[in-house]
């Protein structure tokens, strides 16, 4: 890599780092807005560009990303060609200016889709009153452009219809569409142009680019040939109404053709009478609508489909006509025309009326909103009128024409976003402290439930192995009382081995715990692994092959190297007992670089350089919910009597207490991949301590002080070191124990326990510290929080033993301090 690479990757990783700190910084919010409806985002402004540090579900929802996705950018990823380049200037304004700032803006999903966001964006600033974070909450617009965008179709598909209309008139006078008709009532004989009788079916079409015949006189009846079925007694009504004194015949009808096409026509017509008042003669002409009609459905779906309502008005007449949409918005049965006076009282008493006469001149009508009381149903809606006031011709009448539609949800968004610039900084202090109270419910809650499973497997455990104690202990004692000494050594090796049990359960759980006394080393894990592989392979035995693959190059970690062996000889083990049949395990290193979005995935892992170990079987694998549980402490698919359940809840706890992670990858049947990541060490590899055959003894009769607390560990450690030699003094705390260090008592090592009542071990060594600088210090422990040893590190002549530990240990351990 080029060092100017090297450098861009730095600056990559330190953005990364801060972006993680923000988000960790953002928590007490995050559970707060889990579950509000409310699309909202948390930005920081400290960190470069100004990043997404925290987005909530309805954010992610309403814009189609996952959290990763989102969360590192800076909020342009959302906008696109056709955002409002005034809009993002204004967001810039307002965040230059570290002020509220309310603004509509144009964004895109994931998929491509566009959606308007309303944002109010507010500055967060710390008890100094710094500028820590920008709170984003959101209200989606989208439906409120959706209307205006459908207010600007329908408008186009008026103005196409009053173009097809003009020219649909045009055409039917250039062309001749039209048909006549002369009915001779007296004589009952039917006379029509040949247009009429093509459009009626009386006569067939006509050769393209000639006129059709008449067919001559037909009889009255004719006239009904060809009629729509479901429209011929409509017609004939009319026809007997025009007959009976009717002055005009206006009418609209289909016509049914002989292939089955349907043809819409208009018919308009006027009764002539005779001397003596009778009807002589009805006459009239037909014209085809059949393609103003098509116009006219497409108009009236694309109305219902946008919920818009065209109107038609007059000022100063009684009626307006009416769409049937403009009837449903107003909770009315749709008709043609509707009384003005009926409309206007569904308006809110205050709120301007949706027919106002007070617009005498040619142009735009002001638009108004106004509250409406539906007729159906009673319920307030919010709607807006927007329309022009045009003249046919310079001498014609002023009407109205335009169309309502309903913004009802954007009035509640506007309200509830007013409600919530009102109302957020008492509700945010409301969802803390709600939060903080469901935490601490959840904490009890979980707290209650580990210290029942945990007591419960502990109790099963124990009980056995103090069986196994105490019974070998009872024989013993028996047989020493009956003054009989065989089988002494076979039950106190029974003994021995139930303690040593106990001993590692013990140490199994203060691993899950992440409470074990580690010995933090740096560790050259391909070596480890490869001087594991005698061991290894007399543990799978011959049906599991075992293959290892170490990487060149790797890197060193600092962890305890025994706790990693423990750990791999865990998961083969495992491993080994998932392959019944046999099959084969590998286990592989290699170096890792776990980013950002992996470690905003995962609790309390950090991004940076990892060691990686995986170890992987062909068995029978895991299923989710095991997977899920199988760090549990107690938690095991294994037959009674196989497995305690604490292998990987051991190594999942060393992992974590040595700054790393352990993740399983696994399908059922198909295997299973435990990785385990260690922080990456920058160092030297430690030399491997000298191994001595038998338990070094004192050799200039150097005096060692006890502090322990617990009588009989006192008393069994004083007793191993006067068999190794040394002068012991002893004290039952700390307190007692500092005297002897104040005094003037000549003192070689002192030897304390970690947990003493009241001044605890590491306080005490720093007090004998002020007065014997030199003074060299063993701490014995069996529980050790990582406070105590100032996060894991010891200082120059400390040493740490785990409880239980075997006589030889004390004494190498002891010697190895006086000597060091």
């Amino acid at each position: 890599m080029s060092a100017q690479g090297e450098t861009e990757a730095g600056r990559s990783e330190a953005l990364a780092a801060a972006v993680a700190a923000a988000w960790r910084q953002a928590g007490p919010f995050i559970a707060a807005f889990e579950q509000t409806r409310q699309p909202m985002l948390v930005t920081d402004p400290r960190l470069p560009d100004n990043p997404i540090v925290y987005a909530n579900p309805a954010f992610l929802t309403l814009a189609g990303y996952a959290a990763e996705e989102v969360v590192g950018n800076n909020c342009r990823f959302l906008q696109g060609p056709e955002t409002d380049p005034g809009a993002v200037a204004a967001i810039r304004e307002g965040l230059r200016e570290e002020r509220v700032t309310r603004v509509t803006i144009l964004n895109y999903r994931r998929d491509g889709s566009r959606f308007w966001n309303q944002l109010l964006i507010c500055p967060i600033r710390d008890e100094s009153g710094a500028l820590v974070n920008y709170f984003a909450s959101q209200v989606d617009m989208s439906h409120v452009h959706e209307a205006e965008a459908g207010r600007t179709r329908l408008a186009d598909i008026e103005r196409r219809l009053a173009e097809a209309q003009r020219q649909l008139s045009l055409t039917l006078s250039s062309a001749g569409i039209a048909g006549t008709w002369d009915w001779d009532i007296p004589e009952k004989r039917l006379h029509v142009d040949g247009r009429f009788a093509a459009l009626t079916g009386l006569a067939p079409p006509a050769r393209p680019g000639t006129v059709p015949l008449s067919p001559g006189p037909l009889p009255a009846s004719d006239f009904f040939t060809g009629i729509h079925p479901l429209d011929r007694m409509r017609v004939r009504l009319a026809v007997s109404g025009i007959l009976g004194g009717a002055e005009v015949f206006d009418k609209e009808y289909r016509l049914l053709g002989p292939d089955g096409s349907v043809r819409w026509v208009h018919a308009r017509g006027r009764c002539h009478f005779g001397s003596e008042g009778r009807p002589a003669r009805f006459t009239g002409v037909l014209v085809e609508i059949t393609e103003q009609k098509r116009v006219e459905e497409r108009l009236r779906i694309a109305q219902s489909a946008g919920r818009v309502g065209a109107f038609e008005h007059v000022p100063g007449f009684a009626t307006v006509a009416a769409s049937p949409q403009f009837c449903s918005l107003l909770g009315l049965v749709p008709s043609r025309t509707v009384a003005a006076s009926a409309v206007n009282a569904l308006v809110v008493e205050g709120d301007p009326p949706l027919m106002a006469p007070d617009q005498r001149q040619e142009g735009e009508l002001p638009p108004i909103e106004t509250r409406v009381r539906l007729a159906d149903s009673g319920e307030v809606r919010w709607l807006v009128r927007r329309g022009e006031a045009i003249r046919d011709t310079e001498t014609s009448g002023l009407r109205h024409v335009g169309v309502i539609y309903d913004v009802t949800d954007s009035k509640r968004a506007e309200v509830a976003l007013r409600e919530l610039n009102d109302t957020l900084e008492a509700r945010v202090r409301e969802a803390v402290a709600e939060r903080e109270r469901a935490e601490e419910q959840l904490r009890q809650s979980q707290k209650m439930e580990a210290v029942g499973q945990l007591t419960g497997g502990i109790a099963h455990d124990f009980n056995n192995l103090l069986t196994g104690i105490v019974g070998s202990l009872d024989l013993m004692q028996t047989r020493i009382n009956e003054g009989r000494t065989e089988n002494l050594t076979r039950y106190a090796g029974l003994a021995m081995a139930s303690a040593q049990r106990a001993a590692a359960l013990t140490h199994r759980l203060l691993a899950f715990s992440r409470r074990q006394p580690l010995e933090s080393k740096s560790v050259d894990a391909n070596r480890l692994v490869s001087s594991m592989d005698e061991l290894m392979r007399r543990t799978l035995g011959e049906r599991v092959q075992l293959e290892v693959v170490v990487a060149g190059g790797l890197w060193l970690t600092l962890c305890d190297p025994n706790q990693l062996e423990n750990a791999i000889l865990n998961l083969a083990i495992n491993a080994r007992d998932a392959m019944p049949d046999g099959g084969r395990l590998t286990i592989e290193t290699a170096n890792a670089h776990l980013d950002d979005t992996y470690a905003a995935r995962e609790i309390g892992v950090r991004a940076g350089q990892y060691v990686c170990v995986s170890v992987t079987d062909t068995g029978t694998g895991m299923p989710p919910d095991v997977i899920a549980r199988a760090f549990d402490p107690f938690f095991t698919t294994k037959p009674l009597g196989q497995g305690t359940g604490l292998g990987l809840s051991m190594i999942y706890g060393f992992a974590k207490q040595s700054e790393g992670n352990v993740k399983i990858y696994s399908e059922t049947g198909q295997g299973t991949t435990v990785k385990l990541y260690l922080p990456r060490y920058h160092g030297e590899v430690e030399a491997s301590a000298e191994v001595r055959g038998e338990a070094p003894r004192a050799e200039r009769g150097e005096t060692v002080l006890v502090v322990e607390d617990d009588s009989t560990v006192r008393a069994l450690v004083i007793e191993v070191l006067h068999e190794l030699g040394y002068r012991t003094l002893e004290a039952g705390d700390g307190t007692a124990g500092l005297r002897h260090l104040q005094s003037d008592a000549h003192i070689d090592l002192l030897v304390t326990d970690v947990g003493l009542p009241g001044l605890n071990g590491r306080q005490l060594a720093d007090q004998a510290r002020l007065v014997r600088p030199t003074l060299k210090v063993l701490f014995m422990t069996g529980y050790a929080e990582n406070a105590t040893f100032g996060n894991g590190h010891l200082g120059p002549g400390m040493q740490m033993i785990t409880k239980p530990f075997p006589v030889e240990g004390l004494a190498t351990k002891i010697r190895s301090i006086i000597e060091g």
